[in-house]
């Protein structure tokens, strides 16, 4: 299983809703609870080292390391904001969602397919923060107490939900 998370690298983004795909990699790599019950299955986690826009290159570039080749796509899991899921849900989808985001765009591109899982960390917020256009929303920062939804609910049920997938694959 690999989960690549996408944001922006850098000071200057590290509390970005846009980054909420890095977030969630930095509170996997500390924790100590994820369980999964396939002994054969090793984890490998990553974050892009690239703006956003440019995902899919850098995405690139970790499989290539990995010899991924494109059978092996549907243990990529690819954890990134979505603006089309308020705060404090996700989803976990394969080939699908959202319906716009310029890194996923890129990825598909630059993979030439839509055939990976893709973890939607939903950011919406604006009905409580007041409306901003979405590219000016996604680089602001999280308010505090939207970071501890993030990491005290969402975080935590995007784990168990991801150990029902160790024991699903063949990896």
């Amino acid at each position: 299983m690999i989960i690549i998370g996408l944001g922006n690298p850098g000071k200057k983004y590290e509390n970005n809703r846009h980054n909420a795909g890095y977030m969630f990699i930095d509170y996997l790599t500390q924790i100590s609870n994820f369980k999964c019950q396939n002994e054969n299955l090793k984890l490998k986690t990553f974050k892009t080292n690239c703006f956003m826009n440019e995902s899919g290159k850098e995405v690139e570039r970790i499989l290539k390391t990995l010899h991924v080749t494109s059978y092996k796509l549907h243990d990529l899991f690819i954890v990134h904001d979505d603006l089309d899921i308020p705060l404090g849900k996700f989803r976990i989808d394969f080939a699908k969602g959202p319906r716009l985001h310029n890194g996923i765009k890129s990825i598909e591109k630059i993979l030439k397919t839509k055939d990976f899982w893709r973890i939607r960390i939903g950011i919406d917020n604006r009905q409580k923060t007041g409306f901003v256009d979405g590219e000016t929303y996604v680089l602001q920062d999280f308010l505090p107490e939207e970071k501890e939804v993030l990491e005290k609910e969402v975080f935590e049920k995007i784990i168990k939900k991801l150990e029902t997938f160790c024991v699903k694959t063949d990896i």
